[in-house]
């Protein structure tokens, strides 16, 4: 046997075993986070629903899922385990309170693209002013002497007097 003949399968069974062991680690994570659960927690199950744990069992959970409201689900169906300031902004749209090393990012682009003392040259681009300048410019060509005694035909322009 040549070794060039084995390696697909190396690399094969490597790849399988990569792919096995992140799927363990995933797998042991969640289990850990699952037997962590304590009541009062707030948690996203994989349906994505929202609900405060108030009893943990062997194999199920307690959730409140509304004021009043208590349901039976499986350990297995917690997607995540919520951290309070995540809960409470998400289910009771509560902000915390901002953090004052947090950069402050602005509502639109207009105060990052504009520098101080920008305003006085700002271009007027509209429509009137570019008229005007075409006028004046053809004003200028029939003024020229060789101009005046051509034809319209005779006189060689921008190439958009042909089309129509």
């Amino acid at each position: 046997m040549n070794i060039v003949t084995l390696l697909p399968f190396i690399v094969l069974i490597g790849a399988m075993f990569l792919m096995t062991r992140s799927a363990k680690n995933k797998q042991r994570q969640a289990a850990q986070m699952r037997d962590q659960l304590q009541p009062g927690t707030g948690i996203r199950t994989i349906g994505g629903m929202y609900a405060t744990v108030k009893e943990v069992h062997d194999d199920t959970l307690l959730l409140e899922v509304a004021p009043g409201v208590h349901a039976i689900y499986a350990k297995n169906s917690v997607g995540a385990v919520l951290d309070d300031a995540e809960y409470n902004r998400i289910v009771h749209g509560i902000e915390s309170e901002h953090d004052d090393d947090a950069p402050v990012v602005p509502d639109d682009a207009s105060s990052l693209t504009e520098a101080e003392g920008d305003d006085d040259r700002r271009v007027d681009m509209t429509k009137g002013d570019a008229a005007d300048e075409t006028d004046t410019a053809g004003a200028a060509d029939a003024s020229r002497p060789e101009d005046a005694d051509a034809k319209p035909e005779d006189r060689k322009g921008s190439g958009n007097d042909d089309a129509k």
